[in-house]
């Protein structure tokens, strides 16, 4: 590991409470830059990307280096809109702490449930920065104490903010007073037994010892700092870079073994593909072969390059500990680790995106370029799920909103020059089977081929997933067929009879054989899908709808609409709780029926509510609310025609 202590840090933030103007002055406090860009003026050194000069949101996480007090600190900056959350919940896994951007003036907003939810999941460390103290700090006491009671967290103030007649406002440390005051002290104490006596007998207590046992309970996440900032008027920015040097703390380990992180891929047209890396232990050298672990592929390194900015530069290698770009790793994703997974390593929930999009060309000549572009914004964005159906040449891709949609359409245009229209946004079903069948496949025709199998088909419990078996003796059928077998279903059960992926499902191979002479290396993966198919057509499926657990919070008056409202869309409501004139109501809700709610939410309420969802689980859809679609591509029931194309004899 190196000798320079490091840091990474992920900046996290609902849309609009000041992130990315907080990166602006983090590099220009350390010297990076010599002027602050502005998010309205389009020249922000982390916002690059055109789209993201000319919409002002930031839509992809950048990375960018400084030193502050002879530490290293990699920062990643990520998107605060819900949209593009799938890049913000990538880089948790990277981070060594991260920092919970909140407007002073709005408080905690949606997307903030969902980052703190995954950090306390992870077990981050994180500090709570309230930005945009300029503008009014009447509103901040409020929120420190909302914090505490609805994120569940113990938060301690580390800084205070004092006002100038003037109107400026100028931010302190807790430490930087002779006498730290006694609430401060109070909540340290609680989390060291030592302090804790010291305090109940009078005794004195160094600020030396309060600030190595608040060290502790941070980096253990017992405590959640509150700290202040302004980025536009670059006040708290050195307290906020202080506090990082200080406390913060590296969380690799020295170790020989290569652990590391793929978080972030992005193409570049001369250079290719590169990936964002966060090395555990070991370290990745230039020209070296290392191991995806999702795949068992061996990928040898192109060059490294630093992740400064300003002053982007080669480098042989990197060790545990730090971040760089990495060229040359095909096949990588976000969330792919290399070398071997680390121990020690909590992985976030990763929400899904549930809408279907076909995208195409408004030239029928862009077609190939297009799948081309889709194919490495699929290795860029998680969750895209890119897939191109050549015998109706359909391009299909997963989005999370409206906005997302609208961002992809202009960067294909931007980035490579291709002019596409979107359909409009479907929300995606599973299905599954509600009888238990049997599935029969004799593949022995056109010779040479063989492979004979009888699967049984059941229904799984809610949730479940796929579970394979196999009950068939090798005697009867290889051990290397029956593990083509297993490799095969999730290829299967990619569409089913009502034109969606299969899920909750036990899938058990009681009966087969193969041939000595006749089954060729390739016979059972062609064969089971047929297999699977046929059990499928008579197992009498259902639709399975995604479902959301929400949280609104809004004036008590409104409460009879609200409710009237969700009854409408299905929603499954618990008891609304009211305090203090605002009424909390919870419950789920199915995705297809809140589309535009959040939009209606605010009509009804005059702007005043507060809406939080996120996903909860699948549940059988009601055949009218729901939706079927034929099989894309030629389907394993029209056998004579699927045979030819898994030969590769039909185009």
């Amino acid at each position: 590991m190196s000798e320079q202590k490091i840091v990474n840090i992920g900046l996290f933030a609902h849309v609009d409470a000041g992130k990315t103007s907080l990166s602006e002055q983090i590099l220009f406090e350390t010297g990076k830059i010599r002027s602050a860009g502005k998010v309205d003026k389009g020249n922000t050194v982390t916002d690059n990307l055109e789209i993201e000069k000319q919409r002002g949101i930031t839509v992809s996480a950048s990375i960018f280096s400084v030193e502050h007090n002879n530490v290293k600190l990699n920062f990643i900056d990520t998107p605060g809109h819900v949209d593009f959350s799938s890049e913000t919940e990538n880089a948790i896994p990277a981070v060594d702490m991260a920092i919970l951007i909140v407007s002073a003036q709005e408080g905690l907003q949606a997307q903030t449930y969902k980052i703190v939810s995954n950090l306390i999941k992870t077990k981050k460390p994180f500090v709570v920065l309230f930005n945009k103290i300029d503008q009014s700090t009447e509103n901040i006491s409020f929120h420190i104490e909302n914090l505490e009671k609805e994120l569940g967290v113990n938060v301690v103030e580390f800084q205070r903010v004092t006002e100038y007649e003037q109107g400026g406002v100028f931010v302190e440390d807790v430490f930087s007073q002779n006498n730290v005051n006694e609430t401060f002290i109070e909540k340290i104490s609680e989390y060291d037994d030592l302090l804790l006596e010291k305090y109940i007998d009078n005794q004195s207590i160094t600020k030396q010892e309060l600030a190595g046992s608040f060290k502790k309970s941070f980096n253990k996440q017992k405590l959640i700092p509150v700290l202040f900032s302004s980025a536009k008027k670059s006040v708290g920015i050195s307290n906020l870079l202080d506090f990082i040097s200080q406390y913060s703390e590296n969380t690799s380990v020295t170790n020989d073994k290569l652990s590391a992180i793929v978080f972030k891929n992005y193409f570049d047209k001369k250079q290719g593909k590169w990936s964002a890396v966060r090395i555990f232990s070991g370290k990745i050298s230039a020209k070296s072969n290392i191991v995806n672990v999702r795949n068992g592929i061996t990928l040898k390194t192109g060059l490294i390059r630093n992740t400064d900015l300003v002053e982007q530069s080669v480098i042989q290698e990197f060790e545990a500990g730090d971040i760089a770009w990495v060229q040359g790793l095909k096949s990588t994703l976000p969330g792919d680790f290399l070398g071997e997974k680390p121990e020690n390593i909590i992985l976030p929930d990763i929400e899904q995106a549930f809408l279907q999009v076909q995208v195409s060309p408004e030239n029928d000549a862009d077609i190939q370029n297009l799948a081309e572009a889709l194919q490495e914004l699929n290795e860029e964005i998680p969750g895209l799920n890119f897939s191109f159906v050549k015998e109706t040449s359909e391009l299909n891709i997963n989005i999370r909103g409206l906005i997302q949609k609208e961002i992809l359409q202009a960067e294909i245009e931007n980035r490579y020059g291709i002019k596409v229209k979107f359909s409009e946004p479907a929300v995606i079903y599973k299905e599954t089977p509600t009888k238990t069948v049997e599935g029969f496949v004799r593949y022995w025709l056109p010779k040479p081929c063989w492979a004979i199998m009888l699967f049984k088909i059941e229904p799984g419990e809610r949730n479940s997933g796929v579970i394979f078996e196999s009950k068939v003796s090798v005697d009867k059928i290889k051990q290397h067929y029956q593990n083509d077998v297993e490799k095969a279903i999730p290829t299967a059960l990619k569409q089913g009879i009502l034109g969606w992926q299969v899920d909750d499902v036990r899938i058990t191979l009681i009966d087969g054989e193969d041939h000595e002479v006749h089954t060729k290396s390739n016979d059972f993966t062609i064969a089971t899908p047929m297999g699977i198919m046929d059990g499928l057509q008579k197992s009498e499926p259902i639709l399975l709808e995604p479902v959301l657990h929400f949280t609104i919070s809004a004036p008590d008056e409104f409460l009879g609409n609200l409710i009237s409202e969700l009854t409408k869309m299905r929603a499954e409501i618990s008891q609304p709780e009211i305090e203090n004139n605002i009424c909390k109501i919870s419950g789920e809700i199915p995705l297809s029926e809140q589309l535009d709610f959040p939009v209606k939410l605010q009509a009804i309420t005059g702007g005043k509510a507060k809406y939080i969802t996120k996903f909860s689980t699948w549940k059988e859809c009601p055949v009218e609310y729901g939706k079927t679609r034929p099989y894309s591509g030629i389907s394993p029931l029209d056998t004579a025609k699927y045979i030819l194309k898994a030969r590769k004899a039909l185009q």
